[in-house]
């Protein structure tokens, strides 16, 4: 889990004086913002906050944000109506920002291995290594999957500039942001929370969202292998657009089931196969690459996540394509909602929009 890693932000901005203490998740996505507040105790997770807010298409296109403004506001609304008091956060990055990469490397003393990652990050980066921050996290040799005696090592370069950006839309919210993670790992954190008894196994975990997905390939709560592909649901939204006539709202509406009867309905399942075949194969892809580059390590089962989840016949189409089970991930599989506000049944129905935040609230205070 990404816990493991220190923090992504430029300046040190806990203190190791700080108590431990839970901090409130917020996954700031091209179409919408989430949190996420959990209390845990005696090892249990409880849900204390969830809220959502949504944004137009405009003010986040792609990842990237093009009205500050809007989503400041966005951010304090949310934390207003939803009665939030903690100002304590953790948020995530994701798409053409960060780069994940395994790498080895051979053993070599504590003290050596920061300066040898840097060294080698610069093969791997497509980035001036001046304007990126360097995380690395080395594997356990159990988990790795190197039999050649070198060290596995999870290299993370975030562009800090996409850091700086996220950073001061918090505090512009009258936030203090004290985590950085990456989305991939925040559902790796979910994960390990809410599927104990998977935890053997070779699971990809798909997190579809409004412009990117992301696909992280774990085994023994370790990384396999992570990838972020610039495919989500606005594409479902532009083809129901482009194939219907229809203008993005309209489209947008269509495809969350808004405006039934506006369309004949055969047309507009028609786009949907469509759209899902493309996002399905792109995952197969993905994962055939994955199985191409790790001998003997075959894929139990697929957990899907987030707003695209829960697109009528992609769970379907993708079982089908990979001939591996799919099933949509609960975030709150384990975690106890029932003193939460929330309405029980509208919380089950938005889950997977979940998946994020619960991760990124289930990092504390002093965390590396």
């Amino acid at each position: 889990m990404l816990s493991t890693f220190k923090n992504m932000f430029e300046t040190d901005i806990v203190s190791l004086l700080t108590p431990k203490r839970q901090l409130v998740g917020l996954d700031i996505g091209s179409s919408a913002i989430k949190l996420v507040q959990l209390r845990e105790s005696k090892g249990r997770y409880y849900l204390q906050k969830f809220g959502m807010k949504p944004l137009e298409p405009e003010v986040i296109v792609d990842g990237t944000v093009m009205d500050e403004g809007r989503v400041v506001s966005a951010i304090r609304e949310l934390f207003e109506e939803s009665n939030v008091k903690n100002k304590q956060v953790a948020v995530s990055i994701s798409g053409h920002a960060v780069i994940v990469k395994k790498i080895s490397l051979p053993p070599m003393p504590d003290e050596e291995l920061e300066g040898q990652v840097r060294l080698a990050a610069e093969q791997y980066i497509p980035f001036d290594i001046n304007e990126v921050n360097i995380d690395f996290h080395v594997l356990p040799v159990d988990a790795s999957g190197e039999g050649s005696g070198e060290m596995s090592v999870i290299l993370v370069a975030a562009k800090k500039d996409k850091i700086n950006e996220l950073t001061e839309l918090v505090k512009g919210a009258g936030l203090t942001p004290m985590v950085m993670d990456v989305d991939a790992f925040a559902i790796e954190n979910m994960h390990a929370i809410n599927y104990p008894l998977a935890q053997d196994e070779t699971t990809a975990l798909v997190n579809l969202g409004a412009s990117v997905m992301n696909v992280n390939i774990i085994r023994g709560g370790v990384s396999l292998f992570t990838r972020d592909i610039p495919l989500g649901g606005n594409r479902y939204t532009e083809a129901i657009q482009r194939e219907m006539g229809l203008s993005y709202e309209e489209a947008e509406e269509t495809k969350k089931g808004e405006r039934s009867g506006m369309a004949a309905g055969g047309s507009l399942d028609s786009v949907i196969d469509s759209v899902n075949g493309e996002v399905a194969s792109e995952i197969a892809r993905t994962v055939d690459y994955f199985k191409t580059s790790a001998s003997n390590v075959g894929l139990d089962r697929v957990l899907v996540c987030g707003g695209v989840a829960r697109v009528s016949g992609l769970v379907q189409q993708l079982s089908d394509r990979m001939q591996t089970p799919v099933e949509v991930a609960n975030p709150f599989g384990e975690i106890d909602t029932s003193g939460s506000d929330f309405d029980q049944d509208a919380l089950a129905e938005i889950a997977p929009l979940a998946s994020v935040a619960v991760g990124l609230a289930l990092r504390s205070v002093g965390d590396r």
